[in-house]
């Protein structure tokens, strides 16, 4: 009997030594790898929006993520510091993406962004269609996406680039300016700047997106596609979160964040449209070709790019 329950008793501290054992191995085992940190350069426009709603509400910590967003006003000082290396990633647009590669800058597309270009008249035009505009004075920034997209407003309009006076202004606020104090006739103009012309009287003849237009993209160094690839699957994950805020909470519940931190000015409280945003996507076929025909015929670029050489879809499939 003595020797049946020595027996018991040991097999009882075996088993709970192999429990102990067990428990052992699993703390000893190495932590997950903490992500690297991604810095993000962003523009004071409507594309940039679901990434300072994912800052500001926690998603990318969520993932256990730190993202640095660096603003931005303008799209030549955010493509310098991309290519300086201060930045992993921009919201930009894909004729920047075709002039970084023609540079020899190794960057690429992993996704679209949400963003809207608006052609609006000033307060004292009385243009109601595309057609009044022939022969009048319309303000651009040369060889730029707002000189893409008025082209295309303009030849769905019935017109072609010969039948208006394309004003070059390439700063924003002075275009924005311009127009105000009926300098010139029409501008085309990015959200939420097109938002403070109208509310001062301009009048929208179209917008990108009523065309089906979206050139807006995100762009990362090769570098940080293949050194970073979690921190940016991760990020995307966040991306899609501030989506779905933005899909469901009124704008009053975050118009002063983006006044405060994301640039834009006072002047859009209580009227800015957004546009409907979508999960992140990668660009089509037909909007990387258009882009570049358009660049070609213009001999902006001299090479044509191939979908696989300015796009890495990796992130969106």
């Amino acid at each position: 009997m003595k020797r049946t329950i020595g027996i018991l008793v040991i097999s009882m501290l075996l088993v709970f030594l192999a429990g102990c054992g067990g428990g052992k191995k699993e703390d000893a085992a190495p932590p997950a790898a903490q992500l690297q940190t991604i810095t993000l350069g962003l523009m004071p426009d409507v594309d940039s929006i679901p990434f300072i709603i994912a800052e500001e509400k926690g998603y990318f910590k969520e993932e256990g993520l730190t993202v640095t967003l660096k603003h931005f006003k303008s799209a030549m000082e955010r493509d310098s510091a991309l290519q300086s290396g201060n930045l992993d990633g921009a919201v930009s647009d894909m004729l920047a993406e075709a002039f970084a590669k023609a540079g020899g800058f190794d960057t690429v597309i992993t996704s679209l962004t949400t963003g809207s270009y608006k052609l609006v008249v000033n307060k004292d035009m009385a243009a109601a269609s595309l057609q009044d505009l022939k022969g009048k004075d319309v303000a651009i920034s040369k060889n730029t996406i707002i000189d893409y997209v008025t082209d295309r407003v303009i030849t769905e309009g019935g017109l072609t680039a010969a039948d208006i006076n394309k004003v070059v202004i390439p700063q924003i606020p002075a275009r924005l300016e311009m127009l105000q104090n009926g300098k010139i006739t029409a501008a085309t103009l990015p959200e939420p700047l097109a938002t403070v012309a109208v509310n001062s009287g301009a009048k929208v003849i179209k917008a990108s997106e009523q065309l089906g237009l979206n050139p807006g993209v995100l762009l990362f160094t090769t570098k940080a596609v293949q050194q970073k690839e979690q921190e940016i699957q991760a990020m995307y994950r966040a991306y899609s979160k501030a989506v779905d805020y933005l899909a469901r909470e009124p704008m009053e519940n975050y118009i002063d964040l983006l006044i405060t931190k994301g640039g834009f000015p006072q002047a859009v409280k209580g009227v800015l449209t957004l546009p409907q945003y979508k999960k992140a996507a990668a660009p089509a076929q037909k909007d990387i070709d258009d882009v570049i025909a358009w660049m070609q015929a213009r001999q902006l670029i001299q090479q044509k790019y191939q979908y696989s050489d300015l796009v890495d879809t990796r992130f969106v499939r």
